[in-house]
């Protein structure tokens, strides 16, 4: 039996080593003419794109999120208890929504802009949004909570001690908060910037509703414009490299610092007085107003007026597929994610612990690059199958192009997360009640259904609800590996998004926010309680 939890263990490193190892042995041949016109034309801007993108997010990230963080977890001011957990609600609008919906806003020809020519004579309107600098405001907007999560924890459970260490060197608040808090905090601020960091270099659909090319982008355009799967390969290996820079970078920086919070100290909130306490609440309510009310609002606006009948039943059939899809994705990553947890308290040994670290790599993978890195292989079974059983020639494909491809990418994206809330559910299982279970007979599959499944059944609905949530935003891998003809919410609003249809977009982008509400207002709400 004790083979058993090494097999899997290996079997789930496997599966992210897969993609992986397609992607990176990707330079076996080039082809001349699209390298030559992505080295005179495309990769210089590829790459400085990439970088200010990254470099404005990590700034604006940091900027936001430490400072809310630093307010609601030390401060007492006006709205205080709902601003505490709603700063995380930002987390339920996808990159891709809030960009279209910065665009029909601000834009020339958008709501604003349109107002203030008619009613003002302005008419130069705005300045122009579609840049880097207006996308870069969506990524610092959408992802900010990352940082803004952990960094508040890690100030709620030291925060105080920080100001009092200061308070005894002769610091002032504002020195101690510098010279102590902040360096304290570090390997949690890092923590989130890296989860921001990585979902930026992930997306698809904002850097492609403003017209930035980005690395992701040429991945997509060299297979489905130039179609040559070995060019989007080795841009992707190019990619890959760039992201464990960054994962090594974080790691170095971090050094052996650890993530451990201790729930048992809080820290005393001490309340601010006067213009302090209104601007403290007035900052924190435009960032949610900016980055979660107005597009929430703007959605519901144009969702109203181009609302339809027609255009609900059309939706019907995405709406489906993204359901369907997300219930069979998070079953799949929970089932994995908690054979992985189990194998690894079986097994014990540093190799378990090796394996599941990398097993649970794929969340810092660009979505663009699991997608090419799982359909590769699976394409090259298909055609070994075909010519193996000599199938007919008209039969292009068995496994590829079906929701396997979808599946298997998807889990390899997600199976952190669900790892993540089993793990944390397994600790609360003592081992002398599995020893208690093993004594009376309790063993194999009757140890997961009799004792395990019910001890876990809150941490597996966590892990069920989060992956559901995320499969249903996901946008890179569904549109590269989706079935044809097979459209789901995310889909479609990146094929009206593309012809500039952002009315249309609304109903599918507010379904697929109202759907992230779930699991985020719940976490909040626990967290805060606590």
């Amino acid at each position: 039996m004790r083979v058993l939890p090494k097999v899997w263990l290996l079997l789930c490193m496997a599966l992210v080593l897969m993609p992986l190892s397609v992607i990176m042995l990707a330079f076996g041949e080039f082809d001349q003419e699209i390298w030559g016109f992505l080295l005179d034309y495309q990769l210089p801007l590829l790459v400085k794109n990439t970088l200010i993108l990254l470099l404005m997010t990590a700034v604006g990230v940091l900027l936001v999120g430490v400072s809310t963080a630093w307010l609601t977890a030390m401060y007492r001011f006006p709205l205080r208890g709902v601003l505490f957990w709603a700063m995380m609600l930002p987390l339920t609008v996808p990159a891709y929504v809030l960009a279209f919906v910065q665009v029909g806003m601000f834009d020339y020809t958008g709501a604003i802009s349109t107002y203030l020519r008619q009613a003002h004579g302005f008419e130069q309107g705005l300045p122009d949004v579609r840049n880097i600098w207006g996308l870069s405001v969506v990524m610092i907007l959408t992802f900010y909570p990352y940082v803004y999560l952990l960094a508040r924890n890690a100030f709620l459970s030291m925060g105080q001690q920080s100001l009092e260490v200061g308070a005894s060197l002769g610091l002032s608040p504002k020195q101690s908060a510098m010279k102590i808090a902040l360096p304290m905090a570090r390997p949690w601020v890092l923590g989130g910037l890296m989860l921001a960091l990585m979902e930026v270099l992930a997306d698809v659909g904002a850097v492609s509703i403003f017209g930035v090319e980005t690395f992701t982008t040429a991945i997509y355009q060299a297979w489905y414009g130039f179609f040559s799967i070995e060019t989007a390969k080795q841009l992707a290996s190019l990619l890959i490299v760039f992201v464990f820079a960054l994962m090594f970078l974080e790691q170095v920086t971090r050094g052996g610092q650890r993530f451990a919070i201790d729930k048992s100290v809080q820290a005393s909130i001490k309340p601010l007085q006067g213009t302090k306490a209104w601007l403290a609440t007035l900052y924190c309510v435009l960032v949610l107003t900016l980055g979660f009310l107005l597009p929430l609002g703007q959605l519901v606006v144009w969702a109203v007026a181009d609302w339809q009948w027609q255009s609900l039943h059309a939706l019907l059939n995405p709406m489906w597929h993204s359901v369907l899809i997300g219930l069979m994705g998070a079953g799949l990553t929970a089932v994995v994610a908690l054979l992985l947890v189990m194998a690894k308290r079986s097994d014990n040994s540093r190799f378990a612990q090796v394996a599941t670290r990398v097993a649970t790599l794929g969340y810092a993978i660009p979505g663009a690059i699991l997608a090419l890195g799982v359909f590769v292989p699976v394409a090259g079974l298909d055609n070994w199958l075909i010519e193996r059983l000599s199938l007919s020639e008209d039969m292009t494909g068995i496994f590829k192009g079906t929701l396997l491809v979808m599946l298997v990418a998807y889990v390899i994206r997600f199976l952190a997360l669900a790892v993540s809330s089993v793990e944390s559910g397994f600790e609360r299982i003592l081992p002398s009640m599995t020893e208690s279970a093993v004594s009376l007979g309790v063993v194999g599959h009757r140890l997961i259904t009799k004792v395990y499944l019910p001890l876990l059944k809150g941490s597996l609905g966590i892990a069920l609800l989060m992956v559901f949530v995320d499969i249903m935003k996901e946008m890179p891998i569904t549109l590269m590996t989706r079935p044809y003809d097979w459209d789901t919410l995310a889909v479609r609003i990146y094929a009206y998004t593309m012809e500039g249809q952002f009315n249309e977009a609304s109903l599918p982008a507010l379904v697929i926010v109202l759907a992230g509400l779930v699991p985020v207002i719940v976490f909040a709400k626990a967290e805060y309680r606590s």
